[in-house]
């Protein structure tokens, strides 16, 4: 099982702050930055206090603050400090930190407190490219480096799985106004990752079209009985760690031959294991693209 992680060893710092290890020891050799705590056998571990420490102190470093200077604030006046600057020019490191640290602590009102300062001064489509895809991007690394758990990724996931599922009830209401076909969101057999497909069906809503949205995990089988309801539905699919490289050429191929070949029906693909497809060998009705905003831009421009 999982458990709160609540001590950190220097290396989950160096991940978690972007700060290498030997400078975040200098600092706290030469300026007491830190406080770290010892186990029975001696060795060093901090706590989510020290955390929160670091990563306002590395705010405050970015934008010009030096570390001796930085070093004589109390915890009132770094705190201080810290909302001194935040602007629109900081407001997504910022941001980006504290939801690091809802995540690492588990806490829901810091998360809904930091969402909601930011739709102060941005769109939600604007927090999801500017701050929500950073921080996956991030957390894609620190899970990579054991520097959190499952646990830690599944629950600031869900949160922001929330808010996109609230707006999307909301602007589902209207009927939908560009009607010359439906698309289609799936993830892989055994994907379970779909943020990012999530915010695709939201955008695509939002602009009008209709959607059939059928989530993780989806047997391209399952799929084949859609061809009787629809006349041209466009599938799209986000891999991100499903199917594994090996398996690519037969998930393609499946999909052409059951549910592309000789109708008016295209597919379009995203995601990290997109890069091990040969785009060589593709049908014309597949489509991948390297981006959503890539994939967006190109639905608004046809």
């Amino acid at each position: 099982m999982d458990n709160v992680k609540n001590v950190f060893s220097i290396k989950d710092f160096e991940n978690l702050s972007g700060i290498k290890a030997h400078t975040i020891r200098i600092w706290e050799k030469r300026y007491s930055i830190l406080e770290p705590l010892r186990s029975d056998t001696n060795i060093r571990y901090y706590d989510i206090k020290n955390l929160r420490k670091l990563l306002n102190i590395v705010l405050l470093h970015n934008y010009g603050y030096k570390i001796s200077k930085i070093s004589k604030l109390n915890p009132e006046e770094l705190n201080a400090k810290v909302l001194e600057i935040i602007s629109e020019k900081s407001i997504k490191t910022h941001a980006i930190k504290s939801f690091k640290v809802a995540m690492m602590t588990y806490d829901h009102s810091l998360f809904s407190a930091t969402y909601d300062h930011l739709l102060k001064n941005k769109t939600f489509k604007e927090v999801f490219y500017d701050v929500f895809i950073p921080l996956m991007e991030e957390l894609g690394f620190l899970w990579q480096t054991d520097t959190i758990s499952i646990a830690h990724e599944h629950f600031i996931t869900f949160l922001i799985k929330q808010k996109l599922l609230s707006l999307t009830e909301k602007i589902q209401i209207k009927p939908p106004t560009k009607l010359d076909r439906i698309f289609v969101l799936f993830l892989p057999l055994n994907e379970i990752h779909e943020l990012g497909l999530m915010y695709i069906n939201h955008e695509l809503i939002d602009s009008g079209y209709h959607t059939l949205y059928l989530g993780e995990s989806m047997p391209v089988e399952s799929l084949v009985e859609l061809k009787t309801y629809f006349n041209k539905i466009t599938f799209i699919s986000y891999l991100t760690v499903k199917p594994t490289v090996e398996k690519i050429p037969d998930f393609i191929s499946q999909i052409e031959t059951k549910l592309l070949n000789d109708t008016d029906h295209n597919f379009i693909l995203l995601g990290k294991m997109t890069a091990e497809i040969n785009r060589n060998n593709l049908s014309e009705k597949i489509k991948i693209y390297n981006s959503i905003p890539e994939l967006t831009l190109s639905i608004y421009n046809e």
